[in-house]
């Protein structure tokens, strides 16, 4: 977010004039040397502000003289058939070493989707690697060059000569869907999963005699990352023979399991290592350039490299999968809600990759954060043949949320409620639960609502007062909630190790997109080492490199701090338990040694006791041990002769459990709410010809978020967090978009449903009103 890099400015302003000295910035231990819950600074902070750090392409200018440079050859259509690829002239360009096919690709040339549900249709291997028999999106790859320059390879791109035969092209959900559609991947449906989700009694005669029903269709888009590096990696041998990738991954291990059979490779023989690297938001769950990267260095023996510009980074990596929510709820006479229906179509554009879990994930956030005693759902996710879907924070509860949050607006309405004691009448309380049943272990959201109370009432008041003729002022509020893990059994290793020297070192693979990774490994490793009376500096860490650390799972699902967390935990407390003698002291390094005890450790956590497999039929399961917990409150300026939506005001009212580290979490969550307010106004990448740069895919200005952007906290402990943690990555883009959009209906008298609320489309809604 914005807000952190202004008050640093700021900071260092006010250092520059003398009205604040450096020794004020120093952050200083706390009387009792604890650096849990506390804004310790990250590790990596000093060498990342001062420009020092190297990222992928630093790296890629300290390597051997000997590195190729590769270009992509892309497809510039949607969906066609491959008649024939000449490389002819681009193989006699100039520094051309060699240019590859698909003929080129050792093993299945294609990527795995990791499918984890077996009634998925299809195998997963869809994506191909190097484009072979078909394209199926725009951007797709169909030949690699591989020169001594990245200027000579991009030349010889250019002269690679692709005979395309045009096929239909489906840009949507219901275009690929429709009957009279072909196959996108002949022998699989396009509608390649379905998922039911029922709980309680059966929803039509409750629907039929309820004394309130609303009902509505909402839409999503295909929002797109925009990180601020462009994708970029290298590749080499290793001296183990090893096939060496190091790039933006934030899933090192699952990379491994994606890439083996594409590349013809066991897993051993594959290593990857994570570059330092800015945000990604969570484009690189998926991999882009690694497989490239891959193929390259087994054709060619030599190491090689790459980077996209911006034009491909946007086009051609993964985006939001948009989805179609048909909703429909039901209450009592007092407020109550007894039932909800919905049927969704979600678009995951060319590859099915992760697809099926994410149709899961928008099933069970539908209505989320309420407890609703009867649910009949169909879900359904279909291949189109726009951008593939990947990973994006939030994963399934934008889409999800923003239609559920947006009809209890509607709901509250018609039933004559005020929408924030709507919902504090439903929120989850002890003994509800979930859609998908399960019950919780702590209950935050009456407390956020009552802590948001106060605010939301100075704001209804403010807006009614400062509303003119022309510049509607209207409030909004939204609850929003997220898991906290992988479904059903999630896992995650960290090894400890104690050195010659009395310093301890954390192993794993908390991959680092931004979040903090490094503190917090650090701030969890120092709490749960304490008995040894370690200072935060003897503690040193060895992450992200499949050589050396052990399987810690992806940086996704906001898993980290939870599950990494308690490995750290394990491993420590594992090492502290070989280090004491009979009488309480320690074991130096070399007393472990000649005692013949194991200096390394491992650390492990796994959710399997906590959780409970999926009920196919019904969906009905605990997915994961814990949740994160948020309310949104929004503050807008609608222009009504111009359209424009300017948000005045937005504070978030979250519980994450206990804090690893302030600045951490103040982060993560400041930036979630600016990402929410792009979703909600106006970040989009539906046109290929249009929506190419970060400002035509309407990334949000400095000035497009207000200064006064707030986050409030409580910290309800979460039993089976590390020290009370939970995640906290995603919770902030699960609704603020929709406090947005009810905060524009409240201005205004406009509902919009289809994102992104753009000044065209109010403006438009205005004028038919």
């Amino acid at each position: 977010g914005y807000r952190p890099l202004v008050d640093a400015t700021m900071d260092a302003a006010k250092v520059l004039r003398g009205e604040m000295s450096l020794e004020d910035l120093q952050f200083k231990l706390p009387e009792d040397g604890r650096i849990w819950n506390t804004k310790y600074p990250r590790p990596t902070a000093l060498a990342k502000v001062t420009g020092t750090c190297d990222y992928g392409h630093d790296l890629i200018l300290k390597m051997p003289p000997e590195t190729l440079h590769l270009a992509l050859v892309q497809a510039k259509v949607s969906h066609a058939v491959i008649r024939d690829i000449d490389t002819s002239e681009a193989q006699g360009m100039p520094g051309v070493h060699s240019v590859l096919t698909h003929k080129d690709v050792k093993g299945k040339n294609r990527i795995f989707g990791f499918l984890l549900y077996p009634w998925t249709k299809g195998d997963g291997f869809d994506r191909p690697i190097l484009c072979d028999e078909k394209v199926f999106q725009f951007g797709d790859a169909i030949a690699i060059v591989c020169a001594d320059s990245e200027e000579h390879a991009r030349a010889a791109a250019d002269k690679v000569k692709v005979d395309l035969e045009s096929l239909p092209a489906y840009m949507n959900a219901i275009e690929a869907a429709a009957d009279d559609a072909i196959e996108i991947h002949p022998g699989t449906p396009n509608v390649f999963f379905e998922q039911n989700l029922k709980k309680g009694e059966p929803t039509a005669p409750i629907m039929a005699s309820a004394a309130h029903v609303v009902e509505d269709s909402f839409y999503v888009q295909r929002q797109p990352h925009l990180p601020m590096e462009p994708d970029v990696g290298f590749a080499y041998l290793d001296d183990e023979g090893r096939v060496t990738i190091q790039s933006k991954s934030i899933s090192l291990y699952t990379y491994m399991l994606m890439l083996k059979e594409g590349l013809g490779l066991e897993a051993d023989k594959l290593r990857l290592i994570q570059n330092p690297m800015g945000g990604s938001f969570g484009y690189k769950l998926s991999p882009t350039m690694e497989a490239f990267l891959a193929v390259a260095v087994l054709a060619t023996g030599r190491p090689c490299a790459m980077r996209y510009d911006y034009y491909q980074q946007i086009t051609y990596t993964g985006k939001r999968s948009p989805a179609y929510v048909d909703l429909k709820l039901a209450a009592d006479d007092d407020g109550k809600l007894q039932a909800m229906e919905w049927d969704f179509i979600m678009d995951h554009g060319a590859y099915s990759e992760f697809g099926d879990l994410l149709v899961i994930k928008i099933a069970r956030n539908i209505g989320a954060c309420y407890h609703i005693p009867s649910i009949d759902g169909r879900g359904r996710g279909t291949f189109t043949n726009h951008a593939f879907g990947s990973a994006f924070r939030g994963y399934g509860s934008p889409q999800a949320e923003f239609a559920s949050e947006v009809l209890m607006d509607e709901l509250a309405e018609k039933i004559g409620m005020d929408p924030l004691e709507f919902r504090y009448l439903n929120v989850y309380r002890e003994g509800s639960t979930t859609p998908t049943g399960d019950e919780l272990d702590v209950h935050p959201l009456p407390g956020l609502l009552e802590m948001a109370r106060p605010k939301y009432k100075e704001w209804v008041e403010r807006a009614r007062r400062e509303s003119t003729a022309t510049k509607k002022r209207g409030v909004g509020i939204t609850c929003g909630t997220y898991n906290t893990g992988r479904d059903t059994a999630d896992v995650a290793g960290s090894d400890v190790e104690l050195n010659p020297d009395g310093t301890v070192t954390i192993f794993n693979t908390w991959e680092d997109h931004g979040q903090g990774a490094d503190s917090g490994s650090i701030c969890t490793a120092h709490e749960a080492l304490r008995p040894l009376g370690l200072k935060p500096e003897q503690i040193r860490l060895q992450l992200n490199d499949t050589a050396t650390c052990p399987n810690s799972g992806p940086a996704a699902a906001s898993r980290c701090q939870y599950m990494v967390g308690n490995a750290i935990i394990d491993g420590c407390t594992k090492l502290i338990e070989a280090m004491r003698k009979p009488d309480g002291t320690f074991r130096t390094y070399q007393e472990m040694v000649d005692e013949g005890i194991e200096t390394r450790v491992k650390g492990t956590y796994s959710t399997a006791p906590l959780c409970g497999k999926i009920e196919p039929e019904t969906m009905q399961f605990k997915p994961v041990p814990t949740y994160m917990y948020g309310v949104f409150l929004s503050d807008v300026e609608v222009d009504i002769e111009t359209g424009k939506t300017k948000v005045v005001d937005m504070t978030m009212f979250a519980d994450v459990g206990v804090h690893a580290n302030r600045l951490a979490v103040d982060g993560q969550l400041l930036g979630g709410c600016v990402q929410g307010i792009g979703l909600a106004l106006t970040e989009d990448f539906e046109e290929l010809d249009e929506h190419t740069t970060m400002v035509k895919c309407g990334l949000p200005y400095i000035e497009d978020t207000p200064d006064t952007l707030d986050i409030q906290y409580t910290e309800m402990p979460r039993p089976s967090g590390p020290f009370g943690a939970a995640g906290c990555g995603e919770l902030p883009l699960t609704s603020p978009h929709a406090s947005i959009i009810n905060a524009i209906y409240n201005a205004c008298g406009t509902r919009i449903t289809h994102l992104p609320a753009r000044p065209e489309k109010i403006l438009a809604a205005l004028r038919s009103a």
